[in-house]
């Protein structure tokens, strides 16, 4: 009986070991509540998870970020601005705002800091008004970029993702120019504040906003110590939204979850989406340079050199699942090489098909092969051989003019 629950122990004890290397080894796919989602490496622009990534949905003010670049990329963050009363004086109840006062000075780095901490829709205006005199010369210019970055789901009619039909957007979509904003080391300033003071002003005292996302700050349980720039957003139609970029396990993801239900599910499940992006995947080395692929037998060859290696001229390095099957290429090469071959001589080409992606490498000859030479072993063979046809030769014409003197005799005595 003891032996039998010695063997029960062993077994649940190795059990256990075997499902944590797995789970170390390779995270589960997380399950995500949100409409639409998508986790997109940002260099390669692969997607490491989706859920209806190109549904067309309301970003709510995830828009932010298109009216943050916009001003980034076109404005003196010095300068100091004037609120228009048009741009404050529309805003409906319920949508967040700084309460800016008409004919308040603030510079374009306040107004950026009351956008991007505490989503600040009369901000968004402010700065809308300041770049093209109104929201709907405004909202020209970012349909022109989102032309511009090739962004086909989307079309925006405020700086500030209030509700509109005709604002929309896709989680892909948001990804891409996300990942267009995050290369701008301004954008990633805004984008990473916890918080912002804004001093006093020419008509209001000195003020303090704390950034919307629990995400960067460490005393949340949504905390993620790799988080780079983020935005959330929330509409009644659009519901729960939030953008956001982090750096982890020496690569970069940007995560979109749109039209979520509830507001914490975007948080957690971001978080979740980005530890499963750092677990799953990883830039490895699908081949490497000098690798040899094929062996071939050059027949003209030395004997030393007749047996060609042919490597790999090029390391091939790429996004993909840590767990992923060693992937053979398709060889191709020119038509058998004869000698004299260079070392580093292109014989063809090494194709790895990845992810419906096409990857070609040249194929080089890893040293030189020498053409066989004629050595004086063979010359002297040769030698003997062309003069033993010359003997035979002269041998045969000296039986013939013998013949020939033969019959000439024969005919003499018959006369």
């Amino acid at each position: 009986m003891k032996k039998r629950y010695i063997f029960c122990f062993v077994l649940i004890t190795v059990f256990i070991i075997l499902e944590g290397l797995f789970s170390v080894s390779s995270a589960a796919e997380p399950t995500v509540t949100a409409d639409t989602a998508v986790l997109m490496e940002t260099s390669t622009s692969k997607i490491l998870y989706d859920k209806n990534a190109n549904l067309r949905t309301e970003p709510a003010s995830v828009t932010k970020i298109l009216t943050a670049i916009l001003t980034i990329e076109n404005c003196n963050l010095n300068d100091l601005i004037t609120v228009p009363v048009a741009a404050v004086s529309n805003i409906p109840a319920g949508y967040s705002i700084a309460e800016l006062l008409p004919g308040e000075q603030l510079t374009i780095d306040q107004l950026l800091q009351l956008l991007m901490v505490y989503s600040a829709n009369d901000a968004a205006n402010v700065l809308a008004f300041n770049l093209d005199g109104s929201i709907q010369n405004f909202a020209v210019r970012m349909n022109s970029k989102l032309q511009e970055l090739n962004l086909t789901d989307s079309h925006f009619t405020n700086p500030s993702g209030m509700h509109d039909e005709n604002h929309y957007s896709t989680a892909h979509d948001i990804a891409l120019l996300m990942a267009y904003c995050v290369k701008n080391p301004t954008f990633r300033k805004y984008s990473s504040l916890k918080s912002c003071t804004i001093p006093a002003t020419n008509l209001s005292k000195e003020r303090t906003y704390s950034n919307t996302n629990p995400m960067l700050n460490p005393e949340s349980k949504y905390y993620y110590e790799n988080l780079i720039s983020t935005k959330t957003g929330f509409t009644t139609p659009a519901k729960y939204c939030l953008a956001s970029y982090a750096t982890q396990n020496n690569f970069s993801m940007i995560c979109v979850l749109l039209h979520s239900e509830v507001s914490d599910n975007r948080f957690g499940e971001t978080k979740q989406l980005f530890e499963y992006g750092a677990n799953s995947f990883a830039f490895q080395d699908i081949a490497k340079k000098g690798d040899i692929v094929t062996q071939v037998t050059v027949q003209d060859a030395t004997k030393d050199t007749q047996t060609l290696n042919i490597a790999l001229n090029d390391t091939l390095n790429i996004l993909a699942p840590i767990n992923s099957a060693d992937i053979h290429p398709q060889i191709a090469l020119k038509n058998i090489p004869s000698a004299p071959i260079r070392k580093g001589e292109i014989l063809g080409t090494a194709t790895y098909v990845i992810d419906d992606k096409t990857y070609s490498i040249d194929l080089i000859a890893e040293n030189d092969v020498i053409k066989q030479s004629l050595n004086i072993y063979y010359i002297m063979i040769i030698a003997l051989i062309l003069v033993m046809l010359l003997l035979v030769k002269m041998f045969l014409s000296g039986n013939k003019k013998r013949k020939k003197k033969k019959n000439f005799i024969y005919k003499k005595g018959d006369m």
